[in-house]
């Protein structure tokens, strides 16, 4: 014999009582904050991708200023050493070199206009 569906409903669950205006207010509010929720997590996953599209960007503009400095630092690194092998080979045959450098006249004479009161000796006054 076939049970009527409305029969074994009743028997296997409980009825809830039919809803209220409030439940379907409370109803409408929890659509509305998980949709208001949804769409924050996703400008929030929107902000977080561009940030690191951002980095990632900065990054690479990093990287490549970095390897022309070191192409730099390695340029002038053996210019150095050109210039420093080229003053090493001079050195020797110089002939400024060899001559003790007279200071120019004006330096010798020159006036001094400031005081050194710490000096006491008579020599140093003046």
């Amino acid at each position: 014999m076939p049970h009527s569906s409305d029969s074994s409903d009743s028997s296997s669950f409980s009825q809830s009582p039919p809803p209220s205006k409030q439940d379907s207010s409370d109803d409408m509010r929890k659509v509305q904050r998980r949709e208001k929720n949804r769409i924050a997590a996703q400008k929030s996953r929107q902000r977080q991708t561009q940030k690191a599209d951002t980095l990632h960007l900065e990054s690479e503009d990093l990287e490549r200023q970095n390897a022309a400095l070191r192409r730099e630092i390695k340029q002038l690194t053996e210019e150095m050493k050109h210039f420093t092998s080229m003053l090493s080979s001079h050195e020797p045959l110089c002939s400024i070199l060899t001559t003790v450098p007279q200071p120019p006249p004006e330096v010798l004479y020159a006036t001094h206009s400031f005081h050194q009161p710490h000096i006491s000796s008579p020599r140093f006054q003046h």
